[in-house]
């Protein structure tokens, strides 16, 4: 008697799960699987109706050329530095304010104000900021120093990092946020318990706070890593790639080369080697923060 309720319960859960998992076999994994195909063939400008099989010479091509190389590179670099920026700042910023003090509310506000802007906003923001010429503010106070004006945008060895002082100061608070949180979760008997016993304050943030500060830590690390290897709005409205190709990312180089310039299929496998490099990652940063849960 039981049998036909429960098969009855189970078909309406599937029933519910239908539309979401519809979008996303729409809107993800028939176009990723589209991807993979393509990325086999010489589908371009050049070639837009006579498609054939090349094989794994895009790939092929793709390892040779030093521009992809380059994105490939900066992205990571960009993902870990703006990953480790923001959560190295955002954790002790948490426990600062989760405090007794009278301005708290509007100190977490003023932080988390520049994450509510749009990315390009903030990119325009900083693009003044960063300005070498008279109204740049950051140069200016360079300037009254004593130094010599700093190109912060139009150097190479410059550009990439300026780029992730700004991601990093719109997402600290974002981050934070997060944080805070997880430490309002946090019980207090395990502070008394600790005050007790005369531990300090570097201790009970080594022994009690950050030890369960493991899954804020997980999500934003992960969140922070995934984000990053997908940066591409931020890099436009500061730099639009340059100088040179000094802060291109692999979306950016996707979107110029695989659709601006008509190199479809070349695109098509820079993009599955970026999906494998993200779960790659993904699954690497995971398992090591898994380590440090069993420690």
């Amino acid at each position: 008697m039981n049998k036909p309720n429960i098969f009855k319960r189970e078909i309406n859960y599937v029933l519910f799960l239908l539309p979401a998992l519809l979008i996303y076999c729409t809107f993800f994994i028939f176009p990723t699987i589209k991807t993979a195909l393509y990325s086999f063939t010489n589908w371009s400008d050049v070639h837009p109706v006579v498609v054939k099989f090349v094989g794994i010479d895009n790939y092929i091509a793709l390892f040779k050329d030093s521009l992809y190389m380059t994105g490939i590179k900066n992205t990571l670099i960009y993902a870990v530095l703006a990953m480790l920026g923001q959560n190295l700042l955002a954790i002790p910023l948490a426990v600062f304010l989760n405090k007794r003090l009278k301005t708290k509310n509007l100190l977490r506000a003023a932080f988390f104000l520049p994450a509510v802007f749009s990315v390009l906003v903030i990119g325009f923001l900083w693009n003044f900021m960063y300005s070498p010429s008279d109204f740049g503010l950051i140069n200016q106070f360079v300037v009254a120093l004593g130094f010599e004006r700093i190109n912060f945008l139009g150097d190479p060895h410059l550009a990439l990092y300026s780029v992730i002082f700004a991601s990093v100061w719109q997402w600290v608070g974002y981050t934070m946020v997060i944080y805070l949180a997880n430490l309002q979760s946090i019980s207090t008997d395990y502070y008394e318990a600790a005050k007790i016993d005369r531990a300090s304050g570097w201790q009970m943030f080594r022994y009690i706070t950050l030890p369960l500060l493991l899954p804020a830590i997980t999500f934003n690390t992960v969140m922070g890593m995934i984000n990053g290897m997908k940066v591409f709005d931020i890099v436009y409205a500061l730099t639009g790639g340059g100088p040179g190709y000094s802060t291109e990312t692999i979306v950016s180089l996707m979107i110029k080369k695989g659709l601006s310039d008509g190199f479809y299929s070349y695109g098509a496998a820079f993009g599955i080697v970026f999906v494998i490099l993200v779960g790659i990652i993904t699954f690497i940063h995971i398992s090591l923060i898994k380590m440090w849960e069993r420690r």
